[in-house]
Formats: C-alpha cells, structure tokens, sequence
C-alpha cells in the first residue's frame, strides 16, 4: 500500500494539470483507482492508465490496468474514470 502511494504522488505531481488519481482500494492484489480531469486532448485516455504502470516500476511495483469500471466524461473534455488494477508479486 505504501508504494502505491507513493506512485499516485508522482502521477499527480507530473500529470496533475491534466488529470489526477486518487486510490478508491487496496485489497490483496488488485487495486483501484480514480481518474479525474481534462486529460489531454493529443494522448490517448489509455496512456494516463498505463502510465500509473510505469510510475510503479520506478518503486519497484508491478501494476497493470485491467478493467475500467466506471466511466463519466461531460461536454467539456473532463471525465472521470475507475480503473481497475493488478498488484503482480514477485
């Protein structure tokens, strides 16, 4: 759970003008998460999912998206999405 915190951290210090993340839960090897923000309009919606799985590496953390779960998006370019997650152990 620590390490995942510390890579929402970093995800929202790089990311934060454009999206950040929040954890919903934690519970043995899935983890879910919650996306909100304008997201940028030139990256894939993807990306900002596969980059928590990069941050993660930095850690030492093997993470991969799953599932969306959830997924609300306005007129506006701003959505929200729940994001399912694998915690891979080693």
């Amino acid at each position: 759970m620590e390490k995942i915190k510390y890579v929402i951290e970093e995800f929202n210090r790089t990311h934060g003008s454009e999206a950040t993340v929040r954890i919903k839960n934690v519970k043995g090897e899935e983890a879910i998460l919650e996306f909100e923000g304008s997201f940028c309009a030139t990256c894939g919606l993807h990306d900002y999912f596969d980059d928590i799985k990069w941050e993660a590496m930095e850690f030492g953390l093997n993470v991969e998206p799953v599932e969306v779960l959830e997924a609300e998006e306005d007129e506006f370019e701003h959505g929200r999405y729940i994001v399912k997650y694998r915690i891979i152990r080693r």
